[in-house]
C-alpha cells in the first residue's frame, strides 16, 4: 500500500464517525486491508519470525523494544522528527497540535506538505496509530524518544510542568503560582494545572517574561534549545532566583534546575526542533564530463583492478604469508604486500579483502596455516576480462567485510587485522548500493559533491550512524566515504561520476535507483552483472600477443598481454613499471628462474623471436647464453643437503668464500660438499653468492620448479552477515497475511455458549465426547462452521474455526479457516466445540 493510500485510509473513520475509532493498536491493524498488513510486514520483516498467530500477537510484537528500535533506525530524518514531536506532545495528540510543534507559530509550507506523508509512513510501520484527532505513538517508541534526565530528547526539551513538580511539596507549588500572579488553590493538582495554563497562554506568558531582567532572559536563552538542565549553587544569583521563584526553572535535585517543556516551547515559538528537515537534501553536482570520458576513465580503472588482483595472487602462488594465531594477516605482511603492489596499506587491505570476498583467496587449513589462491582463481583467470571484472564488483556490492576498519580497534581494544575477524558491518552493502543509487540520480557524466552526498545519506538514516558511532565519526558516513573510494578503484566510477556499466549493474531504471534501499536477489544481481560486463567489454583494451624488446635488457608490452604470453614472460622477466604500457626487465635471476622451470636456452631464444616485434638485442642473447652456460653446473641434493660439481676448483672457491660459513659446508669428496642446512636454504645461499645451482632429485635428475604449484583446497567465499531478517517476497507476504487473518478470525469469533454448562468469559468451553461428536456431525450435514479448542501432539493449545466435511473413524476432516487448508483432526484432541454466533456465520 502506498503512502497516499494509507493517508486516505487514515481519514475514513472521520467520515464514519468516532464510534469506529480504534482503541488499541490491534484494533487499528484489524481495520487495515490486506495490502496495509503486507506493507507493515514488508517494512518490518522481523515481525514475521515466526508468523504471528493473530493480529493481537502481531500488535504485541510490533511494540517490543527490539522491533521498535529497528523500525526507528530505518526512518528518515523528518519521519523521525515527527515521531520525536509526538513523543513530547500530549497523548493522544490531534493532528493540528503535531503540525504546530513542527511548524511553530510562523508556519512552514514545506512541513505542511511533507507531514501527511510522514504520519502515513509511521502509521504504515505501526509506530503511530489512531485517527488524526487522536494520534498515538506506540508506548515503547514514546519511552525511547521522550525526554528524560538519563536520555535527553533530540528536541532538547525537558519534562512538563506536571512531571517536574511531581515530587515537589504542595506548599512550594502554591508559592510558585503566587509569585507568578496566580490565585492559590486548595490542591496541588489544580495548582499545577493553573501553572501549565499560564505557561501555554502566549499573552500571559509574554507579560510575565516582560517583567524578567535581561540577565534572567539570558539564562533562558542558554537553556531553550537544550540541554534544558543546569547546575546552581546553594545561593543562586538573583536572575536565577527570580526564574526559580516564578516557576520558569524547576528543581529536579538540590543542585540541578530544569526548564519546563511549556516554557521552552513558548520561547521557541512553539517549535519542537531547531531545524526541521522536511525535504531530503539533493546531491550537488561537482563537475560535469562527457559520458564517454567517464566510461573511458572507469574502464582504465577496471583494467588496473584486474592487473592488481592478478599481480597480488600471482605473488602468493607458492603460498602466501602465515595466518596469525588470532586470524588475519600481520602488519608486517600487509606492509610487504602494499610495497609489492606499490599502493598504500589501506588500498592493499581493500584488494586483499576483495579477493577474499570473491573466493579467490583463502587460508590453506594446514597445520602451518598460510594464505594462498584458491582453485577458483584459476577458473577466474580463464575468463574474459569483462567477466573477471564482474566477478569482482558483484561480491563487493554484497560483502559485509569492511577493509576500512583495518588498523582500528574492536570493543576489547584489540587491533583489527586484514582478513581477520570482526570486520563485518551489516550496513555496508546497503550503504554501497545507496551511494551508487544517488550517483545514478545525477545527469550522466556528473560527479557529486561529496559532502552533499553524505548529507543525503545521513538524512535517510540518521539513527543508523548514531547507533553505531565509533571513535572517528559515525560508521554510516565512514562507510559512505569508503564506498566512494572503492567504487573508483574498481572502475564503477570514473572521475567521480557513475559509469555506464555501473548503471547497468544497479539493475534498476534511473528513477528507481534513487529510492531503492535493497539489492536484488542473487540471480538478479548476476544477470545485472552480465549486462554490465557486456557494456564494459568494448571499452577495455584488447590483449596483444607481442612485446617490444629494448637494447637495455627491457621489454615493453604496449597493452595487456594474452594469458599464455603474460604467464611465460612473468617467469622470464621482472615487472619494472606498470601503467598503460608495462615494462619488463631481464636479469640473471629472472633468466635463471625460467631455466629452473624446465626451459632451455634454445626455448628462450625462440620464444623471444616469436613474440617480439623488434629484433632480439644482442645483450639479451648474451645474457641468456651466459646464465644457461653456468646453470646446473652445481647440483644440490638432500643429505641433509649436498653440493656436487665435476669441477673441484669451483667447490674449493665456495669453501674459501666467507659468505658460505653460515651454510656449514665440508668436503666429502673432491666433487661433493655436504651442508648442515636444507636444500632450499642451500640453493638460496649459493644463488646469493652469484652461483647458478640446480636442484636434483634422489636419483640425480634435475628438479623443475613450477611457479603455480600451490593452491588451497576448494573454499567457499565468506557469507555476508545479514542486516536483520531478509525482506520477504510477495508469496511469503500473501501467505503470512492469510494466516494472520485466519488466526484472528478464530481468536475473535463470537461463539454460542452451551446453555447447560455456562463458562466464564474468554474460557475454553469443555464439551463431552458425545457433545463434540454430535456438534461436528451436525455442522458437516448443514455445511456450517464451528469453533473448536484443539491440543496438538506436542501439547500446544489453539483455537480454530473449521467447516467439517466428513466425520468418521474418530477423525473429523474439515476446512480450517485458520490454516486456510483442509485438515484432519482426531476427535479426542478437540477439547471443546461451540457454534458460531448468528452474525459470525
Amino acid at each position: 500500500m502506498g503512502i497516499g493510500e494509507l493517508d486516505r485510509e487514515a481519514h475514513v473513520p472521520e467520515v464514519t464517525g468516532a464510534a469506529t475509532a480504534p482503541r488499541t493498536l490491534a484494533e487499528a491493524l484489524r481495520a487495515r486491508g490486506d495490502e496495509g498488513l503486507a506493507a507493515l510486514l514488508r517494512a518490518r520483516p522481523d515481525l514475521l519470525s515466526p508468523v504471528p498467530n493473530d493480529l493481537t500477537q502481531l500488535a504485541t510484537r510490533a511494540g517490543t523494544r527490539g522491533s521498535v528500535v529497528r523500525a526507528l533506525e530505518r526512518l528518515d530524518r523528518f519521519a523521525l522528527q515527527t515521531a520525536e514531536a509526538l513523543a513530547v506532545a500530549p497523548d493522544p495528540a490531534p493532528y493540528p497540535v503535531l503540525l504546530a510543534l513542527l511548524t511553530g507559530d510562523e508556519g512552514d509550507p514545506a512541513i505542511e506538505a511533507a507531514l501527511p506523508g510522514a504520519v502515513a509512513l509511521l502509521r504504515e510501520q505501526a509506530l503511530v496509530w489512531g485517527e488524526d484527532d487522536r494520534l498515538r505513538l506506540v508506548r515503547t517508541a514514546r519511552e525511547l524518544l521522550a525526554p528524560s534526565a538519563q536520555h535527553p530528547s533530540p528536541t532538547g526539551l525537558g519534562p512538563t510542568v506536571a512531571e517536574a513538580t511531581s515530587g515537589m511539596s504542595p506548599g512550594r507549588v502554591q508559592e510558585i503560582i503566587a509569585a507568578a500572579g496566580l490565585p492559590t488553590t486548595h490542591d496541588p493538582v489544580s495548582a499545577v494545572a493553573a501553572l501549565t495554563g499560564l505557561f501555554t497562554d502566549r499573552d500571559r506568558m509574554g507579560s510575565l517574561l516582560d517583567t524578567a531582567s535581561p540577565d534572567a532572559l539570558s539564562v533562558l536563552d542558554r537553556l531553550v534549545w537544550g540541554p534544558p538542565y543546569g547546575e546552581v549553587t546553594a545561593k543562586p544569583a538573583a536572575p536565577v532566583q527570580w526564574l526559580r521563584d516564578h516557576g520558569l526553572l524547576l528543581p529536579v535535585s538540590p543542585r540541578t534546575m530544569v526548564l519546563p517543556r511549556e516554557v521552552a516551547l513558548h520561547l521557541r515559538g512553539g517549535r519542537a526542533h531547531r531545524a526541521p528537515e522536511p525535504v531530503a537534501p539533493e546531491p550537488a553536482v561537482l563537475r560535469e564530463y562527457r559520458p564517454q570520458v567517464v566510461d573511458s576513465a572507469a574502464a582504465g580503472q577496471a583494467q588496473l583492478a584486474l592487473a592488481t588482483v592478478e599481480e597480488l595472487l600471482k605473488s602468493w602462488d607458492r603460498g602466501g604469508p602465515q595466518v596469525l594465531r588470532a586470524g588475519g594477516l600481520s602488519v608486517r605482511d600487509l606492509k610487504r604486500t602494499a610495497a609489492a603492489l606499490d599502493v598504500s596499506e589501506e588500498t592493499a587491505a581493500f584488494w586483499l579483502e576483495l579477493c577474499y570476498a570473491a573466493g579467490l583467496l583463502a587460508s590453506d587449513g594446514e597445520a602451518d596455516e598460510r594464505y594462498a589462491p584458491t582453485p577458483a582463481y584459476d577458473d577466474w583467470l580463464d575468463l574474459p576480462p569483462a567477466e573477471r571484472w564482474a566477478l569482482l564488483v558483484t561480491p563487493w556490492l554484497t560483502a559485509t567485510r569492511t577493509s576500512g576498519l583495518v588498523g582500528g580497534q574492536d570493543t576489547k581494544g584489540r587491533t583489527l587485522s586484514v582478513l581477520g575477524p570482526d570486520l563485518d558491518r551489516a550496513a555496508a552493502p546497503e550503504v554501497r548500493h545507496r551511494v551508487l543509487g544517488l550517483l545514478a540520480t545525477l545527469p550522466p557524466g556528473s560527479s557529486a559533491e561529496p559532502e552533499s552526498l553524505f548529507a543525503r545519506l545521513r538524512w535517510e538514516r540518521p539513527l543508523r550512524g548514531a547507533a553505531a558511532s565509533e571513535e572517528r565519526g559515525d560508521l554510516r558516513s565512514r562507510l559512505a566515504r569508503w564506498a566512494v573510494a572503492e567504487a573508483e578503484l574498481l572502475g564503477l566510477t570514473g572521475r567521480g561520476a557513475l559509469s555506464g556499466p555501473a548503471r547497468a549493474l544497479l539493475n534498476l531504471p534511473l528513477a528507481e535507483a534513487a529510492s531503492a534501499g535493497e539489492l536484488g536477489g542473487g540471480v538478479e544481481l548476476s544477470v545485472a552483472a552480465g549486462r554490465a560486463a557486456t557494456l564494459l567489454a568494448p571499452l577495455l583494451p584488447e590483449a596483444v600477443d607481442h612485446v617490444l624488446l629494448q637494447a637495455d635488457l627491457t621489454a615493453v608490452a604496449p597493452g595487456p598481454l594474452r594469458r599464455p604470453l603474460a604467464d611465460a614472460l612473468a617467469v622470464l622477466a621482472d615487472v619494472e613499471s606498470k601503467g598503460g604500457a608495462t615494462v619488463y626487465r631481464f636479469t640473471p635471476g629472472s633468466v635463471r628462474r625460467a631455466l629452473d622451470s624446465g626451459q632451455t636456452a634454445t626455448d628462450l631464444h625462440e620464444f623471444l623471436k616469436a613474440h617480439s616485434r623488434t629484433p632480439v638485442p644482442q645483450p639479451l642473447s648474451y645474457l641468456i647464453d651466459d646464465v644457461a652456460r653456468r646453470h646446473g653446473h652445481l647440483r644440490v641434493g638432500a643429505a641433509s643437503a649436498y653440493v656436487r660439481c665435476d669441477d673441484d676448483t669451483v667447490l674449493g672457491e665456495i669453501l674459501a668464500d666467507r659468505r658460505s660459513s653460515s651454510l656449514g659446508l665440508r668436503r666429502l669428496a673432491p666433487t661433493v660438499l655436504a651442508a648442515q642446512t636444507d636444500p632450499a636454504s642451500l640453493l638460496d645461499g649459493l644463488r646469493s653468492m652469484g652461483y647458478a645451482p640446480a636442484a636434483e632429485s634422489a636419483t640425480g635428475d634435475v628438479l623443475i620448479a613450477r611457479a603455480d604449484a600451490y593452491r588451497t583446497a576448494a573454499r567457499t567465499a565468506p557469507v555476508p552477515v545479514p542486516d536483520g531478517p531478509p525482506a520477504p517476497d510477495t508469496t511469503l507476504l500473501g501467505a503470512a497475511v492469510r494466516a494472520i487473518r485466519a488466526g484472528d478470525r478464530a481468536a475473535t469469533a463470537v461463539r454460542k455458549e452451551p446453555a447447560a454448562s455456562p463458562t466464564a468469559a474468554g474460557a475454553l468451553p469443555r464439551t463431552s465426547a458425545a457433545e463434540t461428536l454430535a456438534t461436528v456431525q451436525a455442522a458437516a450435514m448443514t455445511g456450517s462452521a464451528v469453533w473448536i479448542g484443539y491440543v496438538n501432539a506436542e501439547g500446544g493449545a489453539s483455537q480454530r474455526v473449521i467447516a467439517p466435511v466428513r466425520v468418521e473413524g474418530g477423525f473429523v476432516t474439515a476446512y480450517d479457516h485458520t490454516a486456510d487448508e483442509v485438515r484432519t483432526y482426531p476427535l479426542h484432541r478437540i477439547t471443546g466445540v461451540a457454534e458460531l454466533a448468528d452474525d459470525q456465520v
